[in-house]
């Protein structure tokens, strides 16, 4: 039986997908896989038999994704699978940021009741009166998952739309509307948009990149938003911006203290993908990679190792090896699999940075004492074997 401890609390919709030969376990001691949303890993002992962990959402900052890479335990995401509601939520902010419906909402609750409402509000409803978002240019960074439809629903809005990135897919290019302009550098985008909406990961190219000299490039009175990371943006310097005037409004699903007492903030507690939806598509998607991985070796949506797919075994037995991306390697494997008499059928190897996967179809059994030899040599870092 294999074992999946939840850290957090799992769509059933996704867990009524694991098969027989699965169970759920709260010991994290004795779990083969884990699925986890929200709960911080950074802290917990990884038992030394995981060999996967999947986030049932598309960042992946609260799990050691190297300390994992190092134990062999595979982590993936669900990129996508919470697209649309994070879309649907930045279509939110930036309507809210048009128009001051806030401020009008609050004045009618402050008066409700008022029996001449109806002719007070006349009066009263040019202080939250605002602007369309028809027309305006919308710069998207960042032209995944998330930022494709987010591009394309404001296109239909009837904005015009301006994106970047420089490391565009063909299928996400393909999915982008033909009325999207790409250009090649952020600075584009800094100089020509009215509001600017960031979909990219948190790594240290991007860390800050909302700041002093990036806000500088901006018009007066640009709106921004954010629904990536917080970290994206420079606290103190946009900050600043809105007090100035600069920035007009920062739509963020990252509040902080500071951020949430500031002026010309408009906050949500993250709940970009937050929706039912959201949450029922990351769960499939979660349990599917993890089956998949447990049951034939295939990754797909790794954070730490290579996407690889051999489909499913038709040999007798398939090898499976996470180990570093170094020298002589698979002829180390092909010398253990030939000194025990065994021929391989079929061989699958991909890397990743530090990292690499192989697969190893066979047609025998492998006894215990191969994978042991396996898991001897210098640079494995874990080696199972699917029969």
């Amino acid at each position: 039986m294999i074992k999946v401890s939840c850290l957090n609390p799992i769509s059933k919709v996704g867990m009524k997908l694991l098969p027989d030969t699965f169970g759920t376990t709260d010991n994290l001691a004795e779990a083969d896989a884990v699925l986890v949303r929200s709960a911080a890993m950074h802290e917990l002992e990884l038992p030394e038999g995981l060999l996967t962990v999947a986030r049932a959402g598309a960042g992946y900052n609260n799990i050691p994704v190297e300390k994992c890479a190092d134990q062999g335990i595979v982590v993936f995401n669900t990129p996508g699978a919470n697209a649309n509601g994070v879309k649907e939520l930045a279509i939110a902010g930036m309507l809210l940021a048009a128009r001051d419906l806030r401020g009008g909402m609050a004045w009618v609750e402050a008066n409700k009741d008022d029996e001449a409402i109806g002719k007070t509000m006349e009066k009263a409803k040019s202080k939250f009166a605002g602007t369309e978002i028809k027309g305006k240019k919308l710069g998207v960074i960042g032209l995944g998952a998330i930022g494709v439809p987010i591009a394309n629903a404001a296109t239909h809005l009837g904005m015009e739309v301006i994106g970047c990135d420089p490391f565009l897919s063909v299928a996400n290019a393909l999915n982008l509307s033909r009325n999207v302009r790409i250009v090649k550098s952020n600075s584009e985008i800094f100089a020509e948009c009215d509001y600017i909406t960031v979909h990219v990961p948190l790594v240290d190219d991007t860390k800050g990149m909302f700041n002093k000299a990036s806000l500088s490039m901006m018009k007066d009175g640009v709106v921004i938003l954010n629904f990536s990371r917080d970290l994206l943006v420079n606290e103190e310097d946009m900050v600043e911006a809105l007090a100035s005037g600069k920035v007009a409004r920062y739509v963020t699903d990252f509040p902080t203290r500071r951020i949430a007492n500031q002026s010309g903030v408009i906050a949500f507690p993250h709940l970009g993908a937050s929706t039912e939806e959201s949450e029922d598509n990351c769960a499939v998607m979660a349990v599917h990679q993890i089956v998949d991985f447990i049951e034939n070796g295939n990754i797909a949506n790794s954070v730490n190792y290579p996407a690889i797919d051999a489909g499913k075994c038709q040999t007798e037995a398939r090898v499976c090896v996470c180990h570093k991306n170094i020298p002589n390697m698979l002829a180390q494997f092909t010398g253990v699999f030939s000194s025990e008499g065994i021929n391989i059928e079929n061989m699958a190897n991909k890397s990743r940075g530090n990292y690499a996967y192989t697969m190893l179809d066979i047609c025998a059994k492998v006894p215990a004492e191969l994978v042991e030899k396996l898991n001897r040599i210098e640079g494995v870092l874990k080696a199972r074997v699917i029969q």
